[in-house]
């Protein structure tokens, strides 16, 4: 099966329970935001900017999952923010288990192997050595992380152990260079690859997500597939790059640049996604082919945006996971509430205008599922994709690691540039070497000593770093141009 039977028949049973009932709206999935802080600053992502006066706030354990239990959701996709910086993350993995839900845990990957170390750690015996051999021999763990790890837990703190209903869903927009370039910090594709085999071999579930954007290359996201296909990954979640407002004024505000040089138009998105329908039978990817057939500009959907409704420090944000016109006390309070009649697009017109260029998965993919625009044939189409063959792993080969790792692993990350400047005998007499170093350098601690890659402007608009570096440069080509 393309994927496991006891989660596609959970889903399936939520469904056709609520539509024998005739409920008119229903969660799918759940969008819990324990927090907004993160430790990256990812291009394209408006969080925490849309959310910057409540970065240190987050939600108790007993309101997340009162959370869940309230809108029933079947699935919960636990983001933010980053989401394994919550501090109770483990207990709330576990209460949501205990409900009775598919968790999806959507990470970035830079704490994955801390968590997974800690697992490892709690279940230790003589029988694991030949999972910490593994893992020693492709250099997923330091000697000293085994000596830890054999040492056992010492306490009785919750761990995240593997499961069949849960998913590391691990945050990838592409191969090295342009990945490392979208999320801002060069070395997070290298850390997320290693978290993925780390999690393979410990026995986890692992997915990845990827948003495209206007300069995303499409071969590059076949090839992409095939690597982590060759990783042995799970599934993959796609979704086209939409301008919504916190990203768009991120876009001006931080970066100088405009949304629509970065973010899709609709008939751009047809153009990204022609192939995906080949893909989805090339790979596992989630989502149902009806939704496929919308990004390939087959078909039109109607946004079901209530269908995956989002949770967070605020409340429930409506209408949508990317819009927010208000945030409600309850989840049927929201659904009466939202006027959803003015959002999404119809027969090709905008209701409201920031709905005309999304074709997002969160606001179309339940489309798919639940009939809106049915199709004669389409249950078929989705009963077929859900319960077919799973296509096989691409076999490993040095060709599509070298094809992967394309950016600061061979030279040519997207600081290079940068770096050959700073590393010039002039840059040292005016000082951009230092400051260079207190960029990359500049890591923080999670209280045990463990390197957490948290930089102190982590999760905030203050940009005075990248500021400071990027005048430094500017100067330092200046003496260089005079000098010639």
């Amino acid at each position: 099966m393309r994927f496991p039977l006891a989660l596609t028949a959970k889903i399936a049973r939520h469904i056709v329970s609520h539509k024998i009932r005739r409920t008119p709206k229903f969660a799918l999935v759940l969008q819990l935001e324990p927090l907004h802080t993160c430790n990256l600053t990812c291009t394209g992502c408006g969080r925490i900017r849309e959310y910057s006066t409540s970065l240190k706030d987050m939600m108790s354990l007993e309101d997340c999952l009162g959370s869940a239990q309230e809108c029933d959701a079947p699935m919960v996709s636990i983001c933010g923010g980053e989401p394994l910086i919550y501090p109770k993350i483990e207990e709330l993995i576990a209460g949501l288990l205990g409900q009775g839900r598919i968790v999806y845990v959507c990470t970035n990957g830079m704490f994955m192997r801390k968590k997974m170390k800690d697992y490892l750690a709690s279940i230790y015996s003589p029988a694991q050595e030949s999972t910490l051999a593994k893992l020693l021999a492709d250099k997923l763990i330091s000697d000293k992380d085994a000596e830890v790890i054999r040492k056992g837990k010492p306490d009785q703190r919750s761990v995240i152990s593997p499961t069949r209903w849960m998913y590391w869903n691990v945050h990838i927009d592409g191969l090295e260079y342009t990945h490392d370039l979208i999320v801002e910090r060069e070395g997070v594709f290298k850390e997320c690859v290693e978290a993925i085999k780390m999690a393979k071999i410990c026995g986890y579930q692992v997915a990845t997500n990827t948003t495209v954007y206007k300069e995303t290359d499409v071969q590059e996201l076949e090839d992409m597939f095939k690597y982590l296909s060759s990783l042995e990954v799970d599934g993959h979640t796609i979704s086209p790059g939409y301008e919504y407002d916190a990203a768009k004024k991120d876009m001006v505000k931080r970066l100088g640049k405009q949304p629509e040089d970065f973010f899709l138009t609709r008939k751009m998105t047809r153009q990204k996604f022609a192939k995906i329908e080949q893909w989805g039978k090339m790979f596992t990817i989630f989502g149902t082919p009806v939704y496929q057939e919308f990004l390939a500009g087959k078909r039109e959907l109607t946004c079901t945006a209530w269908a995956i409704p989002t949770y967070n420090v605020k409340g429930w944000k409506a209408p949508c996971y990317l819009m927010t016109d208000g945030h409600y006390g309850g989840y049927q309070e929201m659904l009466t509430e939202v006027q959803w009649e003015k959002y999404g697009v119809v027969d090709g017109v905008a209701r409201d205008p920031r709905c005309e260029n999304c074709m997002v998965h969160c606001g179309y993919d339940p489309s798919g599922a639940l009939g809106t625009n049915y199709q004669r044939g389409d249950n078929w189409k989705n009963f077929a994709y859900n319960f077919g063959s799973k296509p096989k792993p691409i076999p490993a080969s040095a060709e599509l690691v070298k094809t992967a790792f394309n950016g600061v692993t061979v030279g040519k990350g997207h600081l290079a540039e940068a770096k050959a400047v700073l590393n010039s005998p002039r840059a040292a007499m005016n000082g951009a070497q230092a400051a260079f170093s207190r960029k990359e350098e500049n890591h923080d601690h999670d209280g045990n000593g463990h390197e957490a890659h948290v930089g102190s402007h982590c999760g905030t608009n203050d940009t005075s770093e990248r500021d400071e570096l990027l005048a430094k440069i500017k100067d330092v080509k200046k003496t260089d141009a005079r000098a010639e």
